[in-house]
């Protein structure tokens, strides 16, 4: 088995999610999909949280907005009996997601605990969504499989719970949201912190001691430069755990950084390819 994890701009739009779609039908072996929200989502639903602490309506003209946004892209992409499926379990979220942005404009308050639980929806969603367009997905709820102490992974309760499900799962494809988790003491909905996703991956490769783990985005892989100020910048094709985690630490963002250790631990390979140049080689990070 293998993981294959999916950013924002991968899962941002209709042709984009074609190309995940396309990716994950296409792979040999079992997949365990790890998934972002849709590009851009996470900063909407903390900017609607925002307004809704201030009693603005404008929040729920953003709850209105994400709506129509998931509606065109189930409608677009979903066939068949699906679809009524889909938009009941997804509307579902969507009711919550409205009423907690109710809840905070009574207290007229705004916790870290209600941002945690806002910006989960938009992996609850995704993931939820990309589990129905793939052919043959299994939707896992995240949070009854990642758990966390003040946004670290707990590892223990973790690898158990992804021994009990994902480890035990005999389908094709499995499809799971990135970042969010359930912390261990208060149960209460958190996360792993901006870039979790990638992070996630690496603990569920890590715990189903994956063949591989494939981070998809939206560059060809790691460069000799940033292309944006060298035209003359060229994918490096291979790389060591520590160049890779070299240059994470110097500001390279095409992978979270956390994402490299527990990948070298087991030495399980690290793809970073380009979901909309399928074609090109990427880079691999390997021991």
């Amino acid at each position: 088995m293998k993981v294959l994890k999916f950013g924002g701009t991968s899962v941002g739009t209709v042709e984009a999610l074609r190309n995940v779609k396309y990716i994950v039908e296409h792979q040999e072996e079992p997949v365990v999909v790890v998934v972002s929200a849709l590009g851009g989502l996470t900063d909407t639903l903390i900017k609607a949280a925002n307004l809704a602490a201030n009693n603005d309506i404008a929040a729920y003209r953003i709850v209105q907005d994400i709506t129509s946004r998931h509606n065109e892209i189930m409608n677009t992409l979903i066939e068949g009996e699906q679809i009524d499926d889909a938009l009941n379990r997804v509307r579902a979220l969507l009711f919550e997601l409205s009423n907690a942005y109710t809840d905070i404009s009574q207290s007229e308050e705004l916790t870290e605990s209600d941002i945690e639980e806002i910006v989960s929806y938009g992996e609850r969603l995704s993931s939820l969504i990309i589990s129905q367009i793939i052919d043959n997905a299994t939707h896992f709820n995240s949070l009854e499989i990642i758990h966390s102490n003040n946004h670290e992974c707990d590892m223990e309760a973790t690898c158990a719970n992804i021994a009990n499900t994902l480890g035990k799962f005999k389908g094709k494809v499995a499809v799971m949201g990135g970042f969010i988790s359930r912390d261990s003491k208060s149960r209460r909905i958190s996360n792993l912190g901006r870039g979790g996703s990638d992070y996630t991956a690496a603990i569920v490769a890590s715990a189903l001691n994956a063949s591989s783990l494939e981070i998809w985005t939206d560059v060809d892989g790691f460069m000799t430069a940033d292309p944006k100020k060298d035209p003359s910048a060229t994918v490096i094709r291979q790389m060591t755990y520590a160049q890779a985690q070299e240059m994470c630490d110097k500001g390279a963002k095409v992978i979270y950084a956390p994402t490299i250790k527990p990948m070298a631990e087991k030495n399980i390979p690290i793809w970073v390819k380009n979901t909309f140049n399928r074609t090109a080689l990427g880079t691999l990070i390997t021991d």
